[in-house]
């Protein structure tokens, strides 16, 4: 044991060994360690039943068990228990440092999903409706700078594609900022003329135009000691741009048709889908403004590059968006199939789809029959007609969603296999084929007809 500590420390790992399993438990205890690399055989407890202790003081830790008598019953029941991977002894270590590597980033993963974890359950949301949903790894840098900024003035800039859910980033940075009390007021520069978006961000005085029959607040106004969103910043004009910029500035601004000065005390995101940088450089935006608002950026992925948060997303919508009192599930083929299209609108897009689907939908399982016909065509297709070409992204697809299920019903196995919409001898199949649960045995109420 001393001569593997002290071939790790030249490896640059921090290393503490100890020979009692107790001791190592106890250290355990009052200090923080990432990988356990444990022997095996040892007095009184072999390694693992420590693993299985130590798991229970820090359940991230990564377990590696090595062994002189390796054999497959020996790493299933490791792996069971918990165990990253197991390693046969001799070895040398040039061999071995691969895998702790992986472990180490392993590690590492863990202790950022529930440090990310953490956070989610700690945003406020207007509505379970509101939520922002997912757990891959773009999202999750969505959510750190989410965190790091919510807390702050500074003025934040929300990029990505249409739908892709800009205006929740919105909502999630107000509602969880100092300003929450005060008002969130959003405003789509797309959807007005020149002289009206003025008009509604400034306001107007008594006469300023024709029409004007009365004094209005702007929305700077409206949203006084809140957060004003400003989507779709890229559609003002030149002449707003240099208003909006003397606001982010000094934030003092003038009513339309008025000389005097109003203060605003708002903090301001915007939001735009086209890439500034361009529209910078043709002359459409204003280069000053430009630097002002890309201090903060929250860049929204488009919802093909994390194909991994769909299934997520989707039970979410449909415990959130509900059509009739019928919380309903996807069966496994339109799963892949949702999975796999592209998603042009994004997550709005997918909200429509969900939405249709359960109008649609005989009974309270969506199937491939209730999804639109130009998404059930572009799935890719391989010399069997009706399967997906990736198998092994299917698969990945059905135990994420299998799993998600199982969650849902505490691990019942029989409400499971109901709202699968399938028979419960199946769901025993998929169990055992993604190794979904370390018992799959059948009680007595779930047991199987063999006939």
């Amino acid at each position: 044991m001393t001569a593997l500590c002290e071939s790790l420390r030249e490896e640059g790992f921090e290393v503490a060994g100890f020979a009692e399993p107790a001791a190592s438990l106890n250290a355990l205890r009052t200090g923080e360690f990432d990988l356990l690399l444990s022997d095996l055989m040892m007095p009184g407890i072999d390694g693992i039943q420590l693993l299985r202790q130590a798991l229970v003081i820090d359940p991230n830790l990564v377990g590696i068990i090595m062994t002189g008598q390796g054999s497959i019953s020996t790493a299933v029941e490791a792996m069971k228990t918990g165990a990253f991977d197991y390693i046969l002894k001799p070895f040398r270590l040039q061999q071995i440092l691969p895998t702790l590597d992986r472990a180490m980033e392993v590690r590492r993963l863990r202790v950022e999903n529930v440090r990310l974890r953490s956070f989610v359950e700690r945003l406020t949301f207007e509505s379970p409706r509101y939520h922002l949903v997912g757990e891959g790894p773009l999202m999750r840098k969505v959510l750190q700078m989410i965190e790091k900024v919510a807390g702050t003035d500074t003025t934040v800039l929300v990029r990505g594609e249409s739908g892709t859910g800009k205006e929740l980033v919105a909502r999630a940075i107000h509602g969880n900022s100092p300003r929450k009390a005060n008002p969130l007021v959003t405003i789509n520069c797309a959807t007005l003329q020149e002289h009206l978006l003025e008009s509604e961000l400034f306001g107007h005085e008594r006469g300023a135009f024709t029409g004007a029959d009365r004094a209005k607040p702007g929305l700077f106004e409206v949203a006084e000691g809140g957060t004003l969103f400003i989507d779709e910043v890229a559609e003002m004009s030149p002449a707003l741009q240099a208003k909006l910029l003397r606001v982010l500035e000094d934030r003092h601004y003038r009513r339309v048709g008025s000389t005097q000065e109003r203060k605003a005390d708002v903090r301001v995101v915007a939001a735009t889908n086209k890439p500034l940088e361009d529209e910078q450089k043709a002359g459409r935006f204003r280069e000053d403004l430009y630097y002002r608002l890309n201090i903060i950026t929250v860049i929204l992925p488009p919802l093909r590059n994390r194909r991994e948060d769909i299934p997520l997303l989707i039970d979410h919508m449909l415990r959130t968006r509900q059509i009739r009192k019928a919380l309903y599930t996807v069966d496994p083929t339109a799963m892949g199939l949702l999975c796999q299209y592209n998603w042009p609108g994004n997550v709005r897009e997918l909200a429509n789809v969900l939405e249709r689907a359960q109008i649609l939908a005989e009974g309270d399982t969506i199937t491939k029959d209730d999804l639109p016909e130009n998404l059930i065509s572009a799935a890719p297709q391989s010399t069997d007609a009706q399967a997906p070409e990736s198998p092994d992204a299917l698969d990945g697809v059905e135990r994420r969603h299998v799993a998600e299920i199982l969650r849902r019903m505490g691990g019942n196995k029989v409400q499971a296999a109901k709202a699968l919409g399938m028979s419960r001898r199946s769901l025993y199949r998929l169990i055992d084929r993604y190794g979904l649960g370390e018992d799959t045995a059948r009680t007595d109420e779930e047991r199987i007809p063999t006939d």
